[in-house]
């Protein structure tokens, strides 16, 4: 078993629920507003305001229940990911919720294959590679997974050379949903597959990392990052 860091999914689960309580605490100021309003004489514009609210609420209810599902649906896919990384050999360790500054990033893996940074989608729709691009479902989402996952593996990078620590990044995206039509791929650097096929990947006897200089990069980044 792989040795765990970090909770996945937590970061989504958290900022889920910021996102989800704004709507209320908007709310429950403008009914507290309308209720002083009432209050000191305002019968007229107290009312006004507390039906505003009121319907504000709701419209806003309505608004963000999907959007915040998108957090908690992203966090299930990160465990589902963590819990597969998990099987690894024991010596290889798995940050998960790394944060890098202000940017959190899915997972990290190091071992002795090297240094996996790992982007996890659970997207619902079929996943083809066309022209160079990804697309769900035939078309393109509004933010590029590979761009993302390729900008988190330069952080990474980044972050670990300003401790002394040189060596390759490799970008991995991977599907929890399984829905990537090619099951398994490399574009433009990255390598993209399902959840499914993780385990069979790292299951390769690529060595490119000591266990010495393994035991030095983790401490580094339980430590400085």
């Amino acid at each position: 078993m792989a040795q765990m860091h970090g909770t996945a999914g937590e970061w989504s689960r958290v900022k889920g629920t910021l996102l989800g309580l704004w709507p209320v605490f908007t709310s429950v100021f403008a009914a507290g507003f309308a209720a002083a309003m009432t209050f000191f004489g305002f019968f007229v514009l107290g009312a006004l305001i507390l039906v505003v609210s009121l319907a504000l609420f709701g419209f806003l209810v309505v608004k963000w229940v999907r959007f915040i599902e998108r957090y908690f649906t992203g966090a299930r896919g990160e465990e589902r990911v963590a819990s597969i990384l998990s099987s690894l050999s024991n010596d290889c360790h798995v940050f998960n919720d790394f944060m890098v500054g202000r940017r959190q990033i899915d997972h990290v893996v190091v071992g002795p294959a090297g240094v996996f940074v790992v982007e996890t989608k659970f997207w619902r729709g079929r996943v083809t590679i066309e022209d160079g691009q990804i697309l769900v479902d035939g078309k393109r989402p509004s933010r590029s997974p590979l761009e993302q996952v390729l900008k988190e593996t330069e952080i990474v990078k980044y972050a670990l050379a300003a401790l002394g620590w040189s060596g390759d990044v490799t970008p991995l995206l991977v599907y929890a949903s399984d829905t990537f039509a090619l099951r398994s791929a490399e574009l433009s650097g990255a390598v993209i597959m399902n959840s499914c096929e993780i385990a069979g990947s790292f299951a390769a006897n690529r060595v490119v990392m000591s266990p010495g200089e393994i035991g030095r990069l983790v401490s580094l980044m339980e430590n400085n990052i």
